[in-house]
């Protein structure tokens, strides 16, 4: 059956949590670093930090705002922490290719100061470019990334999200098979090795992956999309639209719930 949306890996992208890598414990360390010295005392540390952390949560809130505070911040000596924030911003407002260029602006900088979160930038920079629609540059940065942290299982992740992108399924199953070496047990790994085994035309192997993904996480709807979609495919039009009602009923706002939707009227435009 031709796919009525985008590949699943690619919506799946579009509704990637902002702060993907920004979250990340290491990333408070930036602020650290604002100032670009290392003989700060522990309350400076401590009152950068908090600069950082209130930028970030200023951009959850209200992401123009939080942009502007980050170039006022910049403008007064804020460094890496105040520019990465910034670029955050427009990623939350939408401006994908200036974050990304703003991000892969930051590596330099971030080799000298902070060289052990190059790989989590670069990874957020390809993250970026992906939401610009633009797979080919986020797997050279996925490339160098994966070549630096070869056994960090989220990076051959978002290289096989790329990789799918790009209509390379074969390459994006190996990445995720990678992944699912380091940590067998991640659910969305599997969901998402269901979708390039589907466009690889090995249902028995897609279908599998999505059974083990739902078996560790019995409401993924991105899993439960692939099963349906898989269902609907050998004539299974009960259990697919099982499936797929359990999609929009889990995850109403998702890009998973958009596709189960269109999934769904296909049936009923076929049975009228």
């Amino acid at each position: 059956m031709r796919a009525l949306l985008l590949p699943w890996a690619e919506a799946t992208l579009r509704a990637m949590p902002i702060f993907k890598i920004a979250s990340c414990a290491a990333f408070a360390s930036l602020a650290l670093l604002s100032m670009g010295s290392i003989a700060q005392t522990s309350q400076s540390r401590a009152l950068e930090d908090i600069a950082y952390q209130d930028c970030l949560s200023l951009v959850r809130r209200n992401p123009e705002e939080g942009f502007a505070q980050a170039q006022v911040w910049q403008s007064t000596g804020g460094g890496l922490a105040a520019a990465h924030c910034g670029a955050l911003a427009l990623v939350e407002l939408k401006h994908y290719a200036d974050a990304a260029d703003r991000l892969e602006l930051l590596l330099p900088l971030a080799e000298k100061q902070a060289p052990h979160l190059t790989v989590a930038i670069l990874d957020q920079a390809a993250n970026a470019w992906l939401l610009a629609e633009q797979p080919q540059r986020a797997r050279q940065l996925l490339d160098i990334a994966v070549n630096a942290a070869p056994h960090q299982s989220d990076i051959l992740i978002d290289r096989a999200i790329a990789l799918a992108a790009l209509d390379d399924h074969a390459a994006a199953r190996a990445d995720l098979a990678r992944a699912l070496s380091l940590e067998p047990t991640r659910a969305d790994a599997y969901a998402l090795r269901a979708s390039a085994r589907r466009q690889l035309n090995d249902p028995a192997g897609a279908l599998e992956d999505a059974e083990t993904a739902l078996a560790l996480e019995p409401r993924l709807p991105e899993a439960l999309l692939e099963r349906g979609i898989l269902r609907l495919n050998i004539g299974d039009r009960k259990g697919a639209r099982a499936d797929l009602i359990q999609v929009r009923l889990i995850a109403p706002d998702s890009p998973a719930a958009v596709a189960a939707g269109r999934y769904i009227e296909e049936m009923d435009v076929k049975a009228d």
